[in-house]
C-alpha cells in the first residue's frame, strides 16, 4: 500500500493538478475564441483545423485528468503527453494576442 505522505505523491499534487487546470483553462478560452469568432488572419481550414486540435486535446485532458483522479493523484503524466499541449496553449495564445491586436487597430 502507498504513503500518499510522500515527497513524490506530494509534488504531483502541488505541481501537476495546477498544470491540468492551467490547461484545462486556456483549452477552454482558446475553443471559445475559435467557435465564436472568424479571424481574418487564418483561413477557414486553418481555424477549423487549430479548433479541432483543441477538441482532442481537451479529450486527451480530460482521460489524464479522471485517470489522476482515480489514482488518487499518484500518478505523473509522461512529458511526450505534456509538451503537445503546452505547444498548443502556446500557439493559442499567439492566435488570441493577434486577434485582439487586430481589434485594437
Amino acid at each position: 500500500m502507498s504513503d500518499s505522505n510522500l515527497p513524490g505523491t506530494e509534488l504531483l499534487k502541488t505541481v501537476l493538478e495546477p498544470l491540468l487546470e492551467d490547461f484545462q483553462h486556456w483549452f477552454t478560452r482558446s475553443r471559445y475564441l475559435l467557435e465564436t469568432e472568424q479571424l481574418s488572419f487564418m483561413s477557414d481550414q486553418e481555424q477549423s483545423d487549430l479548433l479541432l486540435r483543441v477538441k482532442q486535446a481537451q479529450e486527451e485532458l480530460s482521460t489524464a485528468k479522471m485517470l489522476f483522479a482515480a489514482t488518487d493523484k499518484q500518478v505523473g503524466i509522461d512529458m511526450a503527453t505534456l509538451m503537445p499541449w503546452h505547444q498548443l496553449v502556446t500557439e493559442c495564445w499567439n492566435v488570441a494576442m493577434r486577434f485582439r491586436q487586430e481589434r485594437e487597430v
